[in-house]
């Protein structure tokens, strides 16, 4: 079978090269692609915004399955479009993709279904912001941009200056929308599941790192590392989870018309009342796509195609008991502007010791690769725990130079402190 993946960064690279190892793949494609996607799959320079272009490529091609990953392309309705020329498609229609497209949407969508989440004030003025942050909520509180923001559209306000700074970055120009909610106390954990509309398969637990700083400090960026397993989610958290969260959200969107087909990334905290949903995105995570690809030991394109052909039932995931760590390189100036253009060196000393070099913003200049955006690479390795993990990744990261690059030292920490508590 022909398939295009549609992406370029350290997701893209970590699905191309799973979707790589299956027995049923003919050709790979992949739009726009990098260098590193171009070990695995042919690179295309296709304008994924132009739909009619998409689906003439897929015909001229023969494409059998088109993986989505990143989130823009599926809240455009890309999905919907391919769907129409009856074209197998793993990812939501435009309608189910509102998850990640629209914090609201989901928060409204929770108080429907009676799913547990934090409360919240949904707001479309700066005024109406003020009277929420004057009545409702004290702090800390959370300003979240109630569209797309690559993951960093999400303020947790300590005082008030810091709340009204948020508010007036989404309320600058005209239109802006926000969710204002209560604050959340727990550890933060990611559970992943594929679905079809209507069966559902748990698809691994992770845990990132948002925060640019170690200790996670900092701003929010689309995450500095991360780690599979996530064994702060114990199999009864899991199911606890999957039984009050994950499945009626599954059931009530098909109820209303709106099914959602693909990988559902449930973003959870761990309340002492439980977990409580932070929030949905409507794909596979970045870098937590790195771990789940290096832990995950079956046929990646047999359970897409599953899911896109609604036959997901019956199937199983099979996962490796051991650890997997990625560490992202980022440039200089991440998450604001990053210095771009540095040279990038030992990849392959890096890969030689057992790890995989995921790229994400990295172009060619001549036969010399250099950086080309915030998130650069993930350096990612599997152990026998987290702590083996994090040492493995490490070192591998050692033969890695990036000019004008830097990294987290302590991804994993938190895992690795209750694995090898200090004596």
């Amino acid at each position: 079978m022909n398939v295009l993946l549609i992406g370029s960064g350290g997701r893209e690279h970590a699905l191309a090269w799973k979707l790589a190892q299956s027995p049923g793949l003919d050709t790979l494609w992949a739009a726009p692609g990098n260098p590193g996607i171009a070990a695995h799959a042919t690179c295309v320079d296709l304008t994924v915004a132009d739909h009619d272009a998409v689906i003439a490529f897929v015909r001229e091609h023969g494409i059998g399955l088109v993986v989505v990953g990143p989130e823009a392309p599926l809240v455009d309705g890309l999905a919907d479009s391919l769907r129409a020329e009856d074209v197998p498609v793993f990812g939501p229609s435009k309608a189910a993709a509102q998850l990640e497209g629209s914090k609201g949407f989901t928060k409204d969508l929770c108080a429907r279904a009676n799913i547990p989440t934090a409360g919240y004030v949904r707001v479309t003025d700066r005024g109406a912001a003020t009277i929420a942050l004057d009545r409702t909520f004290g702090l800390p509180v959370v300003v979240k941009a109630d569209g797309l923001a690559a993951g960093k559209g999400v303020t947790v306000a300590t005082t008030r200056a810091e709340a009204d700074e948020a508010l007036d970055a989404i309320f600058v120009q005209p239109g802006g929308s926000a969710v204002i909610e209560e604050f959340l106390s727990g550890e933060e954990v990611s559970l992943f599941v594929l679905t079809d509309g209507a069966a559902m398969l748990p698809f691994g637990t992770a845990q990132d790192h948002k925060r640019v700083g170690e200790g996670d400090v900092g701003p929010n960026t689309g995450g500095m590392g991360a780690y599979s397993p996530a064994p702060v989610l114990t199999p009864e958290l899991e199911e606890q989870a999957l039984d009050t969260i994950v499945a009626p959200t599954i059931r009530t969107l098909a109820e209303e018309g709106t099914p959602f087909s693909g990988v559902l990334y449930a973003g959870l905290m761990l309340t002492a009342d439980g977990p409580k949903l932070i929030e949905y995105n409507a794909r596979f995570g970045d870098p937590e796509c790195q771990v789940l690809m290096m832990r995950f030991g079956g046929d990646l394109l047999h359970l897409m195609l599953a899911v896109a052909e609604g036959r997901l039932a019956g199937e199983g995931a099979a996962f490796s008991d051991d650890a997997a760590l990625t560490v992202v390189v980022a440039g200089d100036g991440y998450p604001g502007t990053p210095r771009t253009g540095g040279a990038i060196t030992g990849i392959d000393e890096a890969e030689r010791s057992g790890a995989r070099v995921f790229q994400a913003g990295t172009r060619h200049d001549g036969p010399a690769l250099v950086s080309a955006g915030g998130r650069i690479l993930a350096v990612t390795a599997s152990g026998t725990d987290t702590a083996a993990a994090q040492a493995n990744a490490y070192a591998a990261l050692a033969h890695v130079n990036v000019e004008h690059g830097f990294f987290r030292r302590d991804i994993g920490w938190r895992e690795v402190a209750r694995e090898r508590p200090a004596v």
